[in-house]
């Protein structure tokens, strides 16, 4: 019913940009917040950046500075402008947002399938 579809992976060297983006589709009645988390290999799934409905961000420590996040609430699209990219940024980055799907029902986390991240020389 809901779909969370992320586009923008890829690989780059060191120091490089890429922009990932999220489209949520399908039975939709509000979004709350939306966020990036990661997992590299070997390792627990960490969040990344998340912004509010109203526009209120946070970002993980390690990505302070070089990363920003962004929202269009009228494509329920949410982004990730990532820049000066280090290998220890490479992993599978996945799409999350709370979503309500009518009146009736409370808000829960949906997940995209995530889109990997390369950052090597």
């Amino acid at each position: 019913q809901v779909q969370l579809v992320e586009s923008g992976g890829g690989s780059v060297q060191p120091g490089g940009s890429l922009r990932l983006s999220c489209a949520a589709s399908g039975r939709i009645f509000g979004i709350g917040t939306m966020g990036w988390y990661r997992q590299a290999p070997g390792k627990q799934r960490e969040s990344v950046a998340a912004i509010t409905g109203g526009g209120n961000t946070n970002y993980a420590d390690a990505v302070k500075g070089r990363f920003s996040i962004s929202r269009d609430n009228a494509k329920n699209t949410v982004h990730l402008q990532m820049h000066s990219l280090k290998p220890e940024d490479t992993a599978v980055y996945y799409c999350n947002a709370g979503i309500r799907i009518s009146m009736s029902y409370r808000e829960r986390d949906y997940w995209g399938q995530g889109t990997q991240v390369t950052v090597s020389a």
